[in-house]
C-alpha cells in the first residue's frame, strides 16, 4: 500500500512538473514592466525550482571522461568487469600503459547509488586503477535471482576481490565498513591470495555504541518487528522485481531529509533566490547537487532488516557474534591487510569513534600497519568528497596503498 500510494502520488507530480517549468518561463518572457517585478521573478523560481526537484530511480551516468595523469589528460571509459544479479564490478579503465595500484572502492548500499562517490572516484582515478561496487535497484531483479542479506554483500566482496586479483585494495565508505571488514577477516583466515594488502574504512558503523548520532538511537529505539511492520513494502506489479520485499528508497531519502531538514529548507532557497535572480551558476550548482541526492534505490528487505539488528542494535561485530554464513567473523586474524580508519569531526551520521574501534578489533595488526585520520571541519559528506577529502583525506589513502603496494 505504501509503494502504491508514493507511484500514484509521483505519477501525478510527474504531470504537475511540466505545467510548472512552462508557467515559471512564461513569467520570464520580456512582458512590459510585468517581466521586472520581483514577486514575478521570485515566483517563477519557485515553480522553476519544483520542476527541477523530482525523485528517480535509475543510476545517473558518472560522466568521468578524462582524468589529469601528470600533465595530460586521459580519457576514461567504463567496463563491466562481473556482474550478478545485484551489483556489477565496474572499472573505470584508463587509456594509459602504466600500471598503478587497483583499488575495489566500496560503495554504500543504503538508498542511493553508487553515482554518489563520483568525486571520490575523480579524485582516487588520479593515481589510481579504480573499480567500484554498483549496486543494482533490487525493485528491478526478479525475484526469480533470490534473496540479497548481509552474507551475500560479504560474498560479493570477496568475489570481486578475487575478480580483480592478487595485489588489491579496498576502500569502503560508510555503511560497507562492516562487511569489508568482515570480507579481509575471512580472506584471511582462508589465506586467499586474494585478500587485500590494504583496507580503508571511512566514516563507517563499526561500533555504533561509541558516541551514537540521531541516526543509531533511531535504531535501538523500536524493536526489529516494529521496522519489519513499518518501513517493509512490496515491489508493485510492473517492474521488474514485482513481489519481492524491499525498504524503498523514497523512505529512506525522507528519512534524510528529516533529519537535516532545516538544511535542505535553505538549499531550497537559495536554489529559488538563484533562479529569480538569475544566477544560473548558482542554481545549476544546487540542482546538481539534488539530481544525484534524489537518485534514490530500493533496498532487499532482509539485507535492511539485518543491517539495522546486526550492526545497529545487537553490535555483533565489536561483541565478537558477527557470522557470515554461520561462520564467526574474526577480525583478529587479518595480519597482512594495513588499515586506515578516516573520520569527520562533525560527523551527524557515524560519530567519532565508531570507525576508529576496528583498530582495537584489528589485534593481528602490528602497529605500523595501522593508522587513523580525523578529518577536522567536515561532517560525514565532507570525509570523501569535496576540498578537504582533496587536500588531507586522499593523500592519506594514497599513502597506506603506497606504502603496501
Amino acid at each position: 500500500m505504501i509503494y502504491q500510494a508514493y507511484r500514484t502520488q509521483a505519477n501525478f507530480l510527474d504531470q504537475v512538473r511540466p505545467l510548472a517549468a512552462a508557467a515559471g518561463s512564461a513569467l520570464r518572457l520580456p512582458w512590459p514592466r510585468l517581466g521586472q517585478d520581483w514577486p514575478l521573478r521570485r515566483f517563477a523560481g519557485v515553480l522553476e525550482t519544483f520542476a527541477n526537484l523530482t525523485v528517480i530511480h535509475s543510476r545517473l551516468p558518472f560522466e568521468i571522461e578524462s582524468v589529469a595523469d601528470g600533465n595530460c589528460l586521459v580519457p576514461v571509459t567504463e567496463e563491466a568487469v562481473y556482474s550478478t544479479p545485484f551489483a556489477t564490478l565496474l572499472h573505470f579503465k584508463k587509456a594509459t600503459g602504466a600500471a598503478q595500484p587497483r583499488v575495489l572502492l566500496v560503495a554504500p548500499m543504503s538508498g542511493h547509488f553508487a553515482t554518489l562517490l563520483r568525486a571520490t572516484v575523480k579524485t582516487m582515478l588520479t593515481g589510481h586503477d579504480v573499480y567500484i561496487t554498483d549496486w543494482h535497484n533490487v525493485r528491478d531483479v526478479p525475484l526469480a535471482d533470490g534473496g540479497f542479506d548481509f552474507s551475500a554483500f560479504v560474498d560479493h566482496l570477496i568475489e570481486f576481490l578475487r575478480v580483480m586479483g592478487a595485489g588489491s585494495h579496498v576502500v569502503a565508505v560508510c555503511q560497507p565498513c562492516v562487511p569489508v571488514l568482515a570480507a579481509a577477516a575471512l580472506m584471511a583466515e582462508d589465506g586467499d591470495a586474494a585478500q587485500p594488502r590494504s583496507m580503508t574504512l571511512m566514516a563507517g558503523p563499526i561500533d555504533t555504541r561509541i558516541n551514537p548520532t540521531k541516526v543509531n538511537k533511531l535504531a535501538v529505539q523500536r524493536p526489529l518487528d516494529w521496522f519489519e511492520q513499518n518501513l517493509i513494502a512490496k515491489v508493485p506489479r510492473g517492474y521488474k522485481g514485482a513481489t519481492r520485499q524491499v525498504y524503498p528508497g523514497f523512505m529512506q531519502l525522507a528519512a534524510f531529509m528529516s533529519m537535516n531538514l532545516e538544511r535542505h529548507m535553505r538549499s531550497f532557497n537559495d536554489m529559488m533566490e538563484a533562479r529569480a535572480a538569475g544566477d544560473r551558476s548558482k542554481f545549476q550548482f544546487i540542482q546538481a547537487f539534488y539530481e544525484e541526492y534524489f537518485a534514490v534505490m530500493d533496498l532487499p528487505a532482509e539485507f535492511y532488516l539485518e543491517t539495522v539488528k546486526l550492526i545497529f542494535q545487537d553490535h555483533t561485530l565489536p561483541l565478537g557474534k558477527l557470522e557470515v554464513h554461520g561462520r564467526p567473523v574474526n577480525p583478529g586474524a587479518i595480519k597482512r591487510t594495513a588499515l586506515l580508519t578516516v573520520e569527520g569531526e562533525r560527523d551527524d551520521i557515524c560519530g567519532l569513534g565508531q570507525t576508529l574501534a576496528a583498530q582495537d578489533l584489528c589485534t593481528g595488526l602490528r602497529q605500523y600497519m595501522k593508522m587513523h585520520h580525523v578529518q577536522t571541519g567536515v561532517g560525514h559528506y565532507g570525509v570523501f568528497s569535496g576540498r578537504r577529502w582533496n587536500n588531507e583525506v586522499y593523500p592519506m589513502v594514497r599513502d597506506i596503498i603506497q606504502m603496501t603496494n
